[in-house]
Formats: structure tokens, C-alpha cells, sequence
């Protein structure tokens, strides 16, 4: 069977993408490929289902969080299944020992001085260690800057007797006030058992959600500003809401291209810089003094 693909390659966003940027994506994809748009074009309507799985696969916070959970726990077995709760220690099953220690490097992080590999241990290797496990913290903007006390869920593999059994774990992480998108905090020891090493560690990071107007480029927001073409050749100006709430008017340079950008200093996530990326104003009709004119300006090569 084909791997169904990966959500977030479909939508075009990295792993460490905010809500809001996931959001974003979407609505500009599904906007592209509506079968509305695209009458007849089996292609497009392929495309647009992709992209609708995959938003829903990731959309919400909660969704989102299962399918990273269920992807890490799929990847530990080389992907061949999604968690498999109650796995069997023992000498039964699961391909024989050797196949057990091979499996169970993938699990936990290679290194298996037991469990059919006894004779290794005899070379004094270091003790192993489970697999770390990776789990996202999404706060808005607000809670960002407020800082504070923050409750984070996953699974992992619990070991009871001989058996390893998966688990729903919630913890709560404490962060300071003005925390970066991006920010990584380890949890040591509180990850996967290990049946015959050291538990693992939680990395969490830390996802701002600026919102949909916005997306995180490391630790810079960028913002679009939607520019009509009239503006960006002859110059002008353009209403601009900033992250704070306050709006105001952008001057636009003549012959300004998309994707030139602007900084404004200080006018970002608690006090960074911001990014202002000039984008064409996207039209979904056109009236007809608007076809007339555009159809002159063609005329004349522009």
C-alpha cells in the first residue's frame, strides 16, 4: 500500500507551522483548486481532496496533536503500525529474538544489550536510552507574552511486567513571559520506558499563533500587505492592521515589486522587528469598467 502523504508537505508549511499559518495554506490551496474554478479538470479535483485530507489531519490543535503523536509511534516501527499498545516482551511472536532487537533498537533508540543480545553486553556498551519524544505547545500571542503555566498532553510506551502499553501523559511546563515561537524545552526522563535502559526525554516547542495574516520565518513575523497593481506602479498607499491592533497607512514606492518588503522595527512579537511583504490584491470578479480597463492596459502592454 502507498504511504498517504505527508499533510504538512501538502499544505506546504513546516512542522514548527502556527495554527494560523496552517490555516492560511489551506485556504489559499483550496482557493486554487475549487472544483468551481477548475470545471472538469479531474487533476485539480484530485488535488483539491489532498488538500482537504490533509487539512483535516492537522487543522485543529487537537487533530494535529494526534497525528504527530501516531506518526512518531508509526516511525518507531520502521512504519509498520500506528502505537500497537500491549506489545508482548516475550519470546513469542514479533519475528523471533533477533528480529526483537532490531525492533526494539528502532523503538528506543538502538543499543539493545538484552532481549536476545545478551552476549553484547558483555562489551560494556552504554546504557540505552528511549527515543526522544517531540511534542508541539501552541499559545496565541497573548498568552505568549503573559507567560505562565501551560498543560501539554502526548502518549508513550509504559512498561507493566513484560508488556509495553501506550499511555496518554499531561504535564505542565512553565514559561517566561515574552517566550519565542520556536523556543525548545526538554523534559528529561519523562518520556518512553525503556525495557532494559533509561527512560527518554519530551522535547516540547513552543508554536505562536500570530494568525492567519501572519506567518514565523525562524524567529521573524512576516505579515502580507495585498497591494493593487495600479499602487504598486504608481505608488500610493494601503491600510495596514499591525500585530498590536493598530492600523495606519503604508506609503508604496513606485514600481514596487511583489515580494519586496518593508521593516518596521519594533512593530512585531513583543518588540521585534516586522516584515512587510508587498503581495498583488487577489480578485475573485471584476466589474466591467474594470474588464475595460484592464483590456486597454493590455493594449498597451501592461
Amino acid at each position: 500500500m502507498m504511504a498517504s502523504p505527508n499533510p504538512y508537505d501538502v499544505l506546504g508549511v513546516n512542522r514548527n507551522a502556527s495554527d494560523g499559518e496552517i490555516k492560511r495554506s489551506f485556504r489559499k490551496l483550496a482557493r486554487k483548486h475549487h472544483p468551481d474554478r477548475n470545471h472538469g479538470d479531474a487533476k485539480s479535483e484530485a488535488k483539491f481532496k489532498e488538500v482537504q485530507a490533509a487539512y483535516d489531519s492537522i487543522g485543529t490543535a487537537e487533530a494535529r496533536r494526534e497525528h504527530d503523536q501516531q506518526e512518531q509511534m508509526a516511525n518507531m516501527f520502521g512504519g509498520r503500525g500506528r502505537g500497537s499498545p500491549g506489545m508482548n516482551f516475550g519470546g513469542g511472536g514479533m519475528g523471533g529474538m533477533g528480529g526483537m532487537d532490531d525492533l526494539l533498537g528502532q523503538m528506543f533508540g538502538g543499543g539493545m544489550g538484552g532481549m536476545g543480545g545478551r552476549q553484547r553486553q558483555q562489551r560494556q556498551q552504554p546504557k540505552a536510552k528511549a527515543a526522544t519524544i517531540n511534542v508541539g505547545l501552541d499559545l496565541t500571542v497573548e498568552q505568549g507574552l503573559e507567560g505562565g503555566q501551560f498543560e501539554f498532553s502526548f502518549k508513550r510506551f509504559k512498561q507493566q511486567g513484560t508488556s509495553m502499553e501506550t499511555k496518554r501523559v499531561t504535564m505542565k511546563l512553565r514559561l517566561d513571559a515574552g517566550v519565542a515561537h520556536g523556543t525548545t524545552k526538554t523534559v528529561k526522563g519523562q518520556g518512553h520506558d525503556h525495557p532494559e535502559g533509561e527512560r527518554g526525554d519530551v522535547v516540547v516547542t513552543v508554536r505562536i499563533d500570530a494568525g492567519e495574516e501572519y506567518r514565523w520565518e525562524d524567529e521573524v513575523l512576516v505579515q502580507d500587505v495585498p497591494v493593487p497593481y495600479s499602487v504598486l506602479m504608481l505608488g500610493g498607499k494601503v491600510k495596514v492592521r499591525l500585530p498590536s491592533g493598530k492600523e495606519g497607512r503604508l506609503t508604496v514606492e513606485p514600481f514596487t515589486q511583489v515580494g519586496d518588503r518593508r521593516r518596521m522595527s519594533k512593530a512585531g512579537y513583543n518588540g521585534s522587528d516586522l516584515e512587510l511583504e508587498f503581495t498583488l490584491v487577489e480578485h475573485e470578479a471584476l466589474t466591467n469598467e474594470q474588464k475595460d480597463a484592464l483590456d486597454g492596459l493590455n493594449k498597451l502592454g501592461l
